[in-house]
């Protein structure tokens, strides 16, 4: 089999829980992914995406499983296509008062109240949203859904932007290459010069008092 029509059949499998859903009689499918959860410094990003019917979108997966240069080339693609997507971002403050969890789930919730269109269905990555519109949550739905791996590509492409700018403002922390990610040279960084803004006291107990 020639890797185009490989490609047809991955993609085409990706639409498999859009295309169930389609067929009991709903109409605008939200995928909904965030980016951010582990990171030690910035903000969660979410994003809600809705595709057209059997969108096909040549490469598209979770954004973990693919680089940076071919997240970028997707992430065109999936805002030149979508009926709709929208970001939504909670700050590293709101994060260190509500814990992780919520401001992510706070983060999705965002994202889908920014849509234009209001989706009758909801798909997400494993998480349980407080939204009355019918909905399933996917574990490892990047994996599963093509909806939720566009959201998952959109909001790691704008996460990782808005870390990129933050470089100038803190340049120690390499935030360009680490984008918050607690790599070694980040810790390090932490120890020796303390913490910014952009850090989230609650994922740095450890490091806080030494820090401060």
């Amino acid at each position: 089999m020639k890797n185009i029509e490989k490609e047809i059949l991955r993609v085409k499998k990706l639409n498999e829980y859009e295309n169930k859903i389609y067929q009991l009689g709903f109409k605008f499918i939200a995928g909904v992914d965030e980016v951010g959860r582990g990171p030690l410094a910035g903000p969660v990003y979410a994003c809600a995406v809705i595709l057209p019917q059997n969108s096909f979108i040549e490469r598209i997966n979770d954004s973990k499983k693919l680089s940076a240069k071919a997240r970028e080339i997707l992430d065109k693609q999936i805002r030149d296509i979508a009926i709709d997507f929208s970001i939504g971002i909670v700050d590293e403050q709101t994060i260190d008062k509500i814990n992780i969890y919520n401001a992510t789930r706070l983060a999705m919730e965002k994202a889908i109240d920014g849509l234009k269109i209001k989706p009758d269905y909801i798909l997400t990555d494993a998480m349980k949203l407080n939204i009355d519109t019918p909905k399933l949550s996917l574990i490892k739905g990047d994996t599963l859904s093509i909806s939720i791996a566009a959201a998952s590509i959109i909001a790691k492409v704008a996460r990782d932007s808005f870390m990129i700018s933050m470089h100038d403002s803190f340049p120690v922390y390499n935030f360009n290459k680490n984008k918050g990610y607690g790599t070694k040279e980040h810790i390090a960084a932490i120890k020796q010069f303390g913490i910014c803004s952009l850090h989230r006291k609650s994922f740095l107990k450890k490091f806080y008092q030494e820090c401060v």
